[in-house]
């Protein structure tokens, strides 16, 4: 698989760097030549018919991830592929030929869940259905299924359209976990045995619905949900049966990671690259707090909120500090969304006993930890100021987003706090440390787990021993939903600080333009771009700020 896609590589970069040669192998993948095109309004037809494939068809109403139904639609996937090859983008504008880009990333991650991570395969948390909670990221993390329930989405009582709606999603679930037990073949062991809990919290949280306003009375919706709740067990009782069976590795390898982290989610660097970033990372952040440690040893300790109208205050009182930094400061332009997006999720008391690593800091200053919600900013922008071109308007497929969005929130942590957010309480700098360690131990540790160097139990190990105060150690299930889902999704556990790393990159860049063009850096405007760009790979972000492909280049 490796040779081909090296040679869909090579082709891919010829087209978007304005090349038109293509080698005999280059086209010999595909079952028809493809009539070339140079209008972009190709690529946006070619985007919806691509969308509208990516949604497998359904078996007894649930999606279909059978063996047989992928094999008889890869000639379709090989022939949309052909069009988006021939399409020359030669002389586009760098927006449409990162749309173009974008497009052929998604392409490729198709190709790589078809040939090497089959989820349907080899994970079981593949097959959760039902979504309690709204992702801060433009949609859920890992591999998710296309036959979802969100019920975040409800309002109990239900409408008359709603309950229509949510008793046909309901009634998925059955033939859907029924497929499971067709599909589940594979021998990933770590995966197995997690995912187990993915699914055994999905009967939990049906049989809660229960409790919900206007459910009781209903008896059609109560036989659709006890139905759901029997499948959902039948699932677990066979996944427990299996699981004594599987022995194999559940990494997908140095060579295919890599493969993946270049050709799909757009970052410009190898496993062992990111190994290495990862280690200078998390020595510089032990070492950056222990400075600063020192420098505030003189300074009373943080003291944390001990009851809810402590906790409420503060978190009120942080949200306020936290907008109007970023308006006063000019950091970034503060839309009048910000602030509800923010408020929304400032979080609840939790007694000292229950707090896990996040929550520990948020109760001694909630700041940090809102920084990296800048998550719902870009959220509500998505709502409130869609971007112009239709391939960007909504999330991007197989997570591609990730370099963007958990690596824009891991780095303003920082750059909030270089820039004066924490000049009134120094002690909370030690936070923003912390956290950067947390994620610095957590993505090396996931990155030994998918070179099967390490179980995922091993490369937590990692995770909670380096981080900083045993912030890790108080609450394990943190530990093991992190470590799971960077085993089900390669790159998504690096993605915090690599994609840090890639947008100080930018920033850089883009500072260096502006004064070479002898006009001054504005933070504000840097931001302000990049939140107009879209939630796509920093690479490509980096490309559209400031006409640089270099990156992209070194892809191979």
């Amino acid at each position: 698989m490796k040779t081909q896609l090296a040679k869909i590589l090579l082709l891919s970069l010829l087209v978007i760097f304005g090349c038109k040669e293509a080698t005999k192998e280059d086209t010999a993948d595909t079952e028809l030549q493809a009539t070339t095109s140079t209008d972009y309004k190709s690529l946006v037809s070619l985007f919806h018919d691509w969308r509208t494939f990516e949604k497998p068809p359904l078996l007894d109403n649930a999606p279909d991830y059978t063996k047989a139904t992928f094999q008889k639609r890869w000639s379709t996937f090989k022939n949309l592929r052909a069009q988006l090859h021939a399409i020359d983008t030669a002389n586009w504008e760098i927006p449409n030929k990162v749309d173009w880009m974008l497009v052929w990333a998604e392409m490729n991650g198709y190709d790589f869940n078809h040939n090497i991570l089959k989820p349907w395969v080899r994970d079981p948390a593949f097959y959760k259905t039902v979504w309690s909670y709204k992702s801060d990221v433009p949609a859920h993390e890992g591999p998710t299924n296309h036959g979802t329930l969100e019920l975040w989405t409800y309002e109990f009582p239900l409408s008359t359209e709603a309950r229509t709606q949510f008793i046909k999603e309901l009634n998925v679930i059955p033939p859907f976990t029924a497929q499971a037990k067709q599909n589940l073949t594979g021998n990933a062991k770590d995966l197995w045995v997690t995912g187990i809990r993915d699914i055994q919290n999905q009967s939990t949280v049906l049989a809660t619905l229960k409790e919900k306003p206007g459910v009781n009375d209903d008896a059609e919706l109560i036989a659709a949900i006890d139905q759901a709740i029997t499948a959902t067990d039948d699932l677990v009782n066979w996944l427990q049966n299996e699981s004594k069976n599987k022995t194999g590795p559940s990494g997908i390898g140095k060579d295919n990671y890599t493969w993946y982290l270049q050709n799909v989610h757009l970052v410009p660097l190898t496993w062992d690259d990111e190994v290495m970033l990862l280690k200078r990372e998390l020595a510089r952040s032990w070492t950056a707090l222990k400075l600063e440690e020192h420098r505030n040893r003189g300074l009373p300790e943080l003291v944390d909120a001990d009851s809810p109208e402590a906790y409420d205050k503060m978190a009120d009182e942080a949200a306020k500090s936290l907008i109007n930094f970023l308006d006063q400061q000019e950091i970034v332009t503060v839309k009048p969304y910000f602030d509800v997006a923010l408020r929304e999720h400032l979080g609840e008391f939790v007694p000292k006993e229950k707090r896990n690593f996040f929550i520990i800091g948020e109760h001694y200053d909630p700041r940090p930890l809102y920084s990296h919600f800048y998550h719902w900013f870009e959220l509500a922008r998505m709502d409130n100021e869609p971007h112009k071109s239709e391939i960007r308007h909504g999330p991007l497929l197989y997570n591609i987003f990730d370099s963007r969005n958990e690596g824009t929130a891991t780095a303003v942590e920082e750059m909030f706090l270089q820039a004066g957010l924490y000049d009134d309480s120094p002690r909370t700098k030690e936070i923003v440390y912390i956290m950067i360690a947390q994620r610095a131990a957590r993505g090396l540790g996931s990155l030994y787990a998918h070179a099967n160097e390490m179980t995922m139990e091993e490369a937590g190990g990692i995770h909670s021993e380096y981080t900083p105060r045993g912030w890790m150690k108080t609450e394990k299930e943190l530990l093991i939903f992190e470590q799971h889902l960077y085993l089900r999704q390669p790159g998504y556990g690096t993605s915090y600080i690599t994609g840090k790393y890639l947008l100080e990159n930018a920033m850089a860049d883009y500072a260096k333009l502006q004064e070479e063009n002898g006009k001054p850096f504005k933070t504000k405007a840097f931001f302000d771009t990049l939140n107009s760009i879209g939630n796509i790979p920093i690479a490509l972000g980096h490309w559209e700020m400031t006409g640089e492909n270099k990156q992209l280049k070194s892809l191979n």
